[in-house]
């Protein structure tokens, strides 16, 4: 077998020792600080303050510590202090010359949290999150109170500027505080704490353990006149858990009066289960649950526990009552109409990622379930008249469930029967819409190669004849006559404006297929206009998407490469081929694009991109950059931004879409150096 690299010139020092790079300290925080916090936007920053924060509420936790002090300074810098034990300043061990509070600001997966000793449970198991946050700040310096003497030690972007200082004598003090102010180099010069956030945080952190009194401050200066958020307040909730959800549940009518909640010791101290469930006679639901009083807002093996419970007493009740019917009623049938807190306190958590989203300890949906599952039954069976009311309501929203599943699978079928479909509609095989899609595509041409490039099962293309109307600036008669649209509404049969009915959309996306150019952006803006306006539910319930075509297509050396843009071209160009000779085609419009290519780079599920079209995405444009003084509290209070939303939406898209040209003119004045990137 001849040599493979005989004919290739291969020169050894291309790639040498000196080419590995060893990132020392906290130097990998700071060069993919993505894979510590999750990225480097509003979320990211916010996620430091919650890793000082689970540091005091560790102490709380474990007995040590019963008042956290948190303030927001006007330069969105943050101070954190708690009475706790303080951080140990002593010498450690294995780094002589170095204090213990020097290592854990310095060094990953440094801290009292590995070994169980320090801590029972907590919630900050990586040992990275003090010493990220030092990492990824400009200016940080911790004070400790321990042994009646204060000592304080300051550090800058992951190392220590000033030796362990010891500040002498105090009295009538003791713990830690930890004041930080967040990298700009890493988080951008406009980086800015939402102190609504943070007051929900802080709130949230309070009621999760009863036994702590957290104190809240904030400077005036990032309050807004009309702001909800107060200056100052103590959170302390004696009854924990359940005194947060009385308070959600105040005045709304509910199933069944008494909440079912509880707090469980979990054997071989394994740690505690905190739950309380409340059921609402409205769509007013929620399920928050925590780990360590870290948020998982993408649950876990500890919800998958407490379904199984509710779902196991439901079904022995129902047994034991003779209730037949409670047969078709399932875990999420009991939870999806449920108000729920559920917390535990556990030994060495395992989450997903760092940030921590998911809890994916494998032991703990079986602790939660056994700790609830005997306490629910004792629950039901202590008042049999009440528990037949809640079951009733499961059996309807398990036959409500049942119903439209069944409607889902015969609607198109049905659709199709009766409407009479546009001509140019070339639709899929499939009989139901689960799993089904239809491409909305620009023109004839692209809606031709669109055709030869679908899956013809599950993928409906419909072409549309360039720029349809702007249905924010025409009149209901305008839209009545406008052949696209009708065109439009009659394909995807769940119809429009006040005959809007979501149950009856015929497809389960709906894909807008643009040229990757300006007047394809263009188009893709005016549909999503006319989504947003006359069938707004379906983004809200994530049916509206847009494809990502490509704009380049690069070939050379063999291998062939997309690029969406200019500046994905650009680095393609110095990264896969670099230093080879690349032929550069630009696409002129997905017509021009032959079919395979069509079907590989934007169509086939297995390889394109989609983005889905949200709300609350624009209600964060919205709230960036509206002059309006409720453009702070808007980004906080959850309840407010529900009140809110549609409101401030709609005068965007009004300002915007609208007849007025002068609103867009003075829009585009007022928010111009917000733009980085201009394709003219």
């Amino acid at each position: 077998m001849s040599d493979l690299f005989a004919d290739k010139d291969v020169k050894s020092q291309d790639y040498s020792a000196a080419d590995i790079e060893v990132l020392e300290g906290l130097e990998p925080v700071r060069k993919r600080p993505g894979m510590y916090i999750g990225g480097t936007d509003d979320k990211a920053l916010h996620h430091l303050v919650h890793e000082i924060l689970d540091n005091s509420m560790d102490e709380a936790v474990a007995g040590y510590a019963s008042r956290i002090e948190i303030h927001i300074h006007a330069d969105s810098s943050v101070t954190v202090s708690d009475n706790g034990r303080g951080i140990p300043i002593d010498p450690h061990p294995k780094y002589p010359g170095k204090s213990a509070l020097e290592v854990i600001l310095t060094t990953l997966h440094s801290g009292g949290k590995f070994g169980g000793k320090a801590y029972q449970t907590s919630g900050g198991l990586h040992g990275v999150g003090i010493s990220v946050v030092n990492a990824l700040s400009d200016e940080m310096w911790v004070e400790v109170a321990r042994d009646k003497k204060l000592y304080k030690q300051s550090f800058s972007r992951g190392k220590a500027t000033t030796k362990l200082e010891d500040m002498g004598a105090v009295h009538n003090r003791r713990g830690t505080t930890v004041h930080f102010h967040a990298d700009p180099e890493i988080f951008g010069d406009n980086a800015k704490l939402k102190p609504a956030l943070l007051y929900k945080t802080a709130r949230s952190k309070a009621y999760l353990y009863k036994g702590v009194e957290i104190r809240w401050s904030c400077d005036e200066d990032l309050l807004g006149e009309e702001s909800p958020i107060p200056q100052e307040d103590v959170f302390h909730f004696p009854n924990g858990i359940l005194d947060f959800l009385t308070q959600e549940m105040e005045g709304k009518p509910l199933v069944v009066d008494t909440p079912f909640s509880g707090s469980v010791e979990l054997p071989d101290e394994q740690g505690k289960v905190d739950y309380a469930i409340a059921w609402p006679d409205r769509d007013i639901n929620f399920l928050h649950s925590y780990c360590n009083t870290v948020p998982t807002p993408l649950g876990g093996t500890h919800v998958s526990g407490l379904r199984s419970a509710l779902h196991k007493g439901i079904k022995t009740y129902s047994e034991y009552a003779d209730i037949k019917k409670a047969s078709i009623v399932t875990g999420d049938d009991i939870l999806n109409g449920a108000a729920v807190i559920l917390s535990v306190f556990i030994k060495d958590p395992q989450f997903q990622g760092q940030t921590k989203e998911r809890l994916v300890s494998s032991n703990v949906s079986k602790y939660v379930d056994q700790a609830i599952k005997d306490r629910f039954d004792h629950w039901l069976t202590s008042d049999p008249n009440t528990s037949n009311v809640l079951i009733s309501s499961f059996i309807l929203r398990a036959e409500e469930r049942l119903k439209k599943r069944e409607e889902k699978t015969t609607s198109r079928k049905s659709a199709t029967r009766k409407l009479r479909l546009p001509g140019k509609l070339a639709d899929c095989s499939r009989t139901n819409s689960e799993g089904t899609e239809i491409f909305i595509v620009e023109g004839d041409s692209a809606g031709g190669s669109a055709k030869q490039a679908r899956n013809r099962e599950t993928q409906a293309i419909l072409p549309l004849r360039g720029k349809i109307l702007n249905v924010v600036s025409a009149s209901k008669d305008k839209i009545k006559a406008n052949q696209e649209i009708q065109d439009l509404i009659q394909a995807l049969g769940c119809g429009a404006g006040k005959d809007f009915n979501p149950s009856d959309l015929r497809y389960e996306r709906i894909i807008l297929m643009t040229d990757a150019d300006v007047d394809g952006a263009h188009i893709a803006a005016l549909l999503i206009t006319f989504f947003y306006t006359q069938m707004r539910e379906l983004i809200e319930l994530g049916h509206v998407y847009l494809s990502q075509p490509p704009l380049y297509r690069l070939s050379g050396g063999g291998k062939t490469e997309y690029a969406h843009d200019d500046a994905h071209k650009t680095e393609l160009m110095e990264t896969v081929f670099k230093g080879k000779k690349v032929e550069v085609a630009r696409f002129k419009g997905l017509g021009e694009m032959p079919a395979k290519q069509l079907k590989e780079t934007t169509m086939s599920p297995d390889s394109r991109t989609l983005l889905r079209i949200t709300v609350p995405q624009a209600q964060v444009t919205a709230a960036t950059l509206s002059d309006s003084p409720q453009a702070e509290a808007m980004d906080g209070m959850e309840e407010m931004v529900q009140k809110e939303r549609k409101v401030d939406v709609d005068t965007l898209v009004d300002q915007l879409m609208g007849k007025s040209a002068e609103a867009r003119f003075n829009f585009i004045q007022s928010n111009a150096e917000f733009v980085s990137d201009i394709d003219i």
